[in-house]
């Protein structure tokens, strides 16, 4: 079996996460601790992809342009005349999803939905300053990031499409067929497809370092990042899920993980599941490298980079509080692997964390939980529109 070089033992980054981090506290909620051995199963995926949507943009994007095939796809999906040229290959594609699998219980996506939108700013922040930061502690998923000129274009430019993407997938029957989320999710494989192709088309991709870009196992542990890891950020800033909203947002992520072209046996139905699936996952990974650090850093300016603010001491000082929440969620090993320096002005920010802690006790509360998704929504849609409109 060919390994390639990034399949290493972790000894720092992930390690302390598991030994000294969160990752204590989700050991304790499995019967045995698994072995790590275990994790060579999965080696072979770090050579398979979504050769699928790749097929459709190999003869759709790279012959006509990207956004000339993006705009098609959205044509298809909402039933509108394609060019006859076109046409079979986008029916081809969309007739190999499974939009309304056997399994698929709505009852519980909208339990993970509502979580989601509950989470508010908290939930933005999470996603921000704890799933994507922490991500480049991993040296080989991020690679594919610096091959196709993520910090060139800027940290801000992939975080209003991270945002973006995020709200459009989670809004009220976002994913029903023929709604945005549908659309945010395969337009997001395609541009996969797109950069992957792209990558190995030019030549300089090290397969025997890092294995296919965006293969399979690498976005598995995306997938887990928004679901088990976006759950544990919530918990470190006390904000309190039910065991309903759990189930539901790991369904959730299991069917919107499907329609990224992950294979539905690798998906976890359960917290424990996935626990499972992100201890393989990340101590197999090598530590981060410079283009880790280059990526934090990118990051960590985003804020004062940004159009809004629209002053520049207010966007420093939004710097200093995405740094509090770093080393808050992170902790300060991680932020010192990652070049990330303290602060002391972003300690304001605490007072959400105050906040959500005392609205806990009203967690069964229906009435009030269903105000908070409410206003959780609006304020996820705000920052969208903040981001597209300064950005």
């Amino acid at each position: 079996m060919q390994i390639p070089e990034r399949y290493q033992i972790n000894t720092s980054s992930f390690s302390f996460y598991w030994t000294k981090g969160p990752g204590v506290e989700l050991l304790h909620k499995l019967q045995e601790k698994p072995l790590l051995s275990d994790a060579d199963q999965f080696i072979p995926l770090l050579y398979q992809y979504d050769s699928c949507c790749d097929m459709l943009v190999e003869q759709l994007h790279l012959k006509i342009g990207f956004s000339k095939g993006q705009e098609l796809l959205k044509d298809a999906l909402k039933g509108k005349s394609i060019e006859a040229a076109y046409e079979p290959l986008l029916t081809n594609f969309i007739n190999s999803l499974d939009l309304a699998p056997s399994w698929l219980d709505w009852t519980k996506i909208e339990q993970g939905i509502g979580l989601s939108q509950r989470s508010g700013l908290s939930g933005l922040i999470v996603l921000r300053d704890y799933v994507l930061m922490g991500g480049y502690e991993s040296s080989a998923i991020n690679k594919p990031l610096i091959f196709t000129g993520a910090l060139k274009k800027g940290a801000v430019k992939r975080l209003t499409e991270t945002v973006s993407f995020w709200v459009d997938i989670t809004g009220n029957n976002a994913l029903k067929k023929g709604n945005i989320g549908i659309e945010a999710i395969l337009l997001t494989r395609c541009i996969h497809s797109y950069a992957r192709l792209n990558i190995i088309k030019h030549g300089h991709w090290q397969v025997e370092k890092w294995g296919i870009p965006l293969n399979t196992w690498d976005m598995l542990a995306t997938n887990l990042g928004f679901s088990l890891v976006y759950l544990t950020g919530l918990k470190i800033m006390k904000l309190k899920a039910l065991e309903s909203e759990i189930e539901g947002l790991f369904h959730l992520w299991k069917y919107i993980g499907t329609l990224l072209g992950i294979p539905l046996q690798l998906l976890p139905d359960s917290e424990e599941q996935a626990i499972k699936a992100l201890y393989y996952w990340t101590l197999t990974q090598k530590e981060g490298d410079q283009d880790s650090l280059a990526l934090a850093q990118a990051l960590m300016e985003e804020p004062v980079k940004a159009g809004y603010p629209t002053t520049k001491w207010k966007r420093k000082l939004m710097r200093e509080i995405h740094l509090y929440y770093n080393h808050y969620l992170l902790g300060s090993h991680s932020c010192s692997l990652l070049g990330l320096k303290k602060t002391i002005v972003g300690k304001i920010a605490y007072i959400n964390i105050v906040r959500n802690k005392r609205s806990n006790r009203m967690i069964n509360d229906h009435l009030w939980r269903k105000q908070q998704i409410d206003k959780g929504r609006t304020v996820h849609e705000e920052v969208k529109q903040i981001y597209l409109k300064y950005n």
